[in-house]
C-alpha cells in the first residue's frame, strides 16, 4: 500500500508540473483526502479519486478509524470541488461514504468519462444527476442499490459503453430494456445471459408456491 500512495503523490506532482490544474485546487482536494493525477503523460486529462475514512491527520484513508476516533465528515458535502478540476475525466469514489446526496455535485462534470461508485450507498435517486453527463464511457455501481428505476436514468447516456452492475437489484427485464436503449454498451451484471438474478428466481419461487 505504500508503494501505491508514494506513486499517487509523484503522479499529483506531475499534474502540476506539466499542465495541471492550479496548485492551490490540488491542496484543496488532498486536505478532503483526495488526489489529483493525470491520466496520461501526453493527455490533459485528469483523474480525481477519494479514500475512505480519515487518519489522525484528518485525510481520508481505506482502513476503517479505529474505534472510538471521531467520525469524518461525511464526503457528500465536499464533492462541490470537483468543479473546480478542469477537464476531469475520471472520477473514484468507490468505496467512500459517498451518498445520493453527494451526486447533484456531479450533474455539470460534463468532460467525465469515467465514473466509479461501486461499494457506495448510491441509489436510484442518486442517478438521476448522471442523465444529462453525456461523455461518460463507464460507470460502475457494484454492490450498490440500484434497480431498474435507477438504470430509466441511464437511458439517455448514449456514450455509455461499459457498465458494471454486479451485486445491485436490478431485474433481467430492467437490464434488457437498458440493453434496447443502449445497443453498444457492454452491461455486466454478473450472471449468464440465461439466467436470472438470485433475488429474483427468489421471489418466482415464492410465487409459485403461493
Amino acid at each position: 500500500m505504500a508503494v501505491w500512495i508514494s506513486f499517487a503523490m509523484v503522479g499529483s506532482a506531475a499534474a502540476q508540473q506539466e499542465g495541471g490544474p492550479d496548485s492551490a485546487i490540488v491542496q484543496k482536494v488532498e486536505q478532503l483526502g483526495g488526489k489529483v493525477m493525470k491520466i496520461a503523460q501526453n493527455d490533459d486529462g485528469l483523474e480525481v479519486y477519494f479514500h475512505l475514512g480519515r487518519n489522525h491527520d484528518g485525510l481520508r484513508q481505506f482502513e476503517t478509524p479505529k474505534p472510538g476516533a471521531p467520525k469524518p465528515p461525511a464526503l457528500d458535502g465536499e464533492l462541490g470541488i470537483l468543479k473546480d478540476v478542469p477537464n476531469l475525466v475520471w472520477l473514484h469514489l468507490g468505496g467512500t461514504d459517498v451518498t445520493d446526496e453527494g451526486l447533484p455535485h456531479l450533474a455539470g462534470l460534463n468532460s467525465l468519462t469515467r465514473l466509479h461508485l461501486e461499494r457506495t450507498k448510491v441509489s436510484d435517486a442518486g442517478l438521476a444527476n448522471l442523465k444529462d453527463l453525456q461523455n461518460l464511457a463507464y460507470i460502475n455501481l457494484y454492490q450498490t442499490g440500484i434497480s431498474d428505476a435507477g438504470l430509466a436514468h441511464l437511458e439517455g447516456l448514449k456514450g455509455l459503453k461499459n457498465l458494471y452492475l454486479w451485486q445491485t437489484k436490478v431485474t433481467k427485464a430492467g437490464v434488457d430494456k437498458l440493453q434496447k436503449a443502449l445497443p453498444d454498451c457492454n452491461i455486466d451484471v454478473g450472471w449468464k445471459e440465461s439466467e436470472e438474478p438470485a433475488e429474483e428466481a427468489t421471489e418466482e419461487k415464492k410465487e409459485d408456491k403461493s
